[in-house]
């Protein structure tokens, strides 16, 4: 069982930028990869950012390629999405996902088995 917990959202002015932080508790393992996800009022729940726990490779969405970077700290077993030049339609709240076992869509949130609470990003014009 995994358990994520989000942190570093906040309100910030457009053209500003924030980073978010997810803790994960529990054995993170080289099969797994992490996701950012968004969701707006509204809408439905987008995919932001995904990286391979193993080798770090990262995929973006076009809407933040970038702008947007997606790393991870093993040995803290944390994942981070650090986001520049933040634009009013950024604003959402933020979750962060885990996939135990890659099944070919880190783009789709069926591919996550776990999720955290989220955090909220307000992007201010």
């Amino acid at each position: 069982q995994v358990q994520l917990v989000e942190s570093g959202g906040g309100l910030v002015q457009a053209g500003g930028s924030l980073r978010l932080s997810c803790a994960a508790s529990g054995r993170i393992f080289n099969s797994y990869v992490m996701g950012w996800f968004r969701q707006a009022p509204g809408k439905e729940r987008e995919f932001v950012a995904a990286i391979t726990w193993s080798g770090g490779s990262t995929y973006y969405a076009d809407s933040v390629k970038g702008r947007f970077t997606i790393s991870r700290d093993k040995s803290k077993n944390t994942v981070y999405l650090q986001m520049y030049s933040l634009k009013p339609e950024d604003t959402a709240v933020y979750y962060c996902a885990a996939d135990p076992v890659w099944r070919g869509d880190y783009a789709s949130t069926y591919e996550y088995d776990y999720w955290g609470q989220g955090t909220q990003v307000t992007v201010s014009s």
